[in-house]
Formats: structure tokens, sequence, C-alpha cells
């Protein structure tokens, strides 16, 4: 029996690993912009309270938190517009990039989110405590 390194290379299980990477943009970026658009819209109610007149002002941290989720639409989209069956000649090195550029755009889009969050409920605490 001999090894046949075409197929091999090709293998059947070759797109699963493109639309992990398709899903992995999607997921890890939308619960970023998910904690982000809630630990912002905690400072938002806070200053609320503190400030009415503020409220307009404080809402581009819950804006820049939204948009990473389309971000990782985006790379979704385009990702999932590259990954073929494996008969079209998509191997397992495509499979392998696309699930690392998944990875990497949904992990970034997660700590993004995270910094976005935190970041925002400190600067309301910090700037909006005294009002200038």
């Amino acid at each position: 029996m001999s090894y046949d390194l075409k197929s091999a290379e090709h293998a059947a299980y070759a797109p699963f690993f493109g639309f992990i990477g398709v899903a992995a943009a999607q997921i890890f970026t939308v619960l970023g912009a998910a904690f982000g658009t809630a630990k912002a819209s905690v400072g938002v109610c806070t200053i609320a309270v503190m400030h009415p007149e503020l409220i307009m002002k404080s809402v581009i941290p819950i804006i820049m938190a939204g948009i990473i989720g389309i971000y990782g639409l985006v790379v979704a989209m385009v990702l999932n517009s590259k990954v073929k069956r494996a008969s079209e000649g998509y191997d397992l090195w495509l499979g392998f990039s696309h699930m690392s550029a998944g990875l990497t755009c949904g992990l970034c889009g997660l700590g993004a989110g995270y910094a976005i969050g935190i970041a925002g409920v400190q600067f309301y605490k910090y700037h909006f405590s005294t009002k200038w």
C-alpha cells in the first residue's frame, strides 16, 4: 500500500479548519464587542445619574466596542469566500492559514473589546468624577 501525498495534502477535512477560522473570527470579536458594550454602558449609566447632560458625550466607547463586531464580520465574510471543497484544490495549508487568520482576528477583537470596556469605565470614573 503506497502513500499518496497528493490526497494527503488535499484531505477531505481541510475545509473544516477554514470554517473554524470563519467561526472564530465572528464569535470572538462579537464576544469582545458585547463585553465592551456592557462595561461601557455601565459607565454611561453611572454618569447619567451624576451628570445627565453628559450622556451623549459618553457614548463613544459604546460605539467603538460595537465596531469591533463589524470587523469580525468583515473578516469572516472574506474567509468564507476563500474556503472551498477539498476536491477544488483546498488543501491543509490553506485550511490552517484561514484558521489562524480567523483566530488572530477573533482573539484580537476579544482583547480589544475588553480593553475598550475597562478603559471606558475608568475614563468615566476619572474624567467625569468632577465636572470641568
